[in-house]
């Protein structure tokens, strides 16, 4: 079995309401991300962004692997048919209150991942709704994550 991975999950802060309302005990993929999702497995850490936020949130551990479900849990927006059906059971790692997101701005300078984009253009780092980042950048996150609830570099 392969190294846990971690991926950032990016979604609108309705949809992470959303997510915090099942307990992180449920998260979802779009629709197009379905070969991503595959990738995922059980052991696999998601770092949950919030779009207009520009903020980590939280982190979860994947306790299963993909199944499919279409049933509505997250916002759609209008005209769209994209119900994330392509899911995962969960269990919170490192919730943050909204008021201590992590702004991505106080950590992009140390992340290698956005690195890759010019820095007026850091933005597009988090675009897409799902990538895989290093172990360098997994570390970042949550010791930069810790240290805003004072649980510091404690997870593993």
């Amino acid at each position: 079995m392969a190294e846990p991975r971690t991926w950032i999950l990016t979604g609108s802060p309705e949809n992470h309401a959303a997510t915090a309302q099942h307990g992180y005990r449920l998260i979802g993929c779009k629709e197009r991300r379905r070969r991503q999702a595959e990738q995922m497995e059980p052991g696999d850490r998601i770092v949950l962004f919030a779009t207009r936020a520009l903020a980590f949130a939280a982190t979860v551990r994947l306790t299963s692997g993909m199944f499919e479900d279409r049933t509505p849990v997250w916002p759609v927006k209008p005209g769209r048919a994209d119900q994330y059906p392509w899911r995962f059971r969960a269990e919170p790692e490192l919730v943050l209150d909204e008021q201590h997101w992590l702004p991505a701005q106080a950590v992009n300078h140390s992340l290698e991942h956005v690195g890759k984009w010019p820095a007026e253009r850091w933005t597009l780092a988090y675009q897409g709704q799902l990538r895989t980042v290093s172990e360098h950048d997994a570390r970042v996150l949550l010791d930069a994550m810790g240290a805003r609830t004072g649980a510091g570099a404690g997870l593993s």
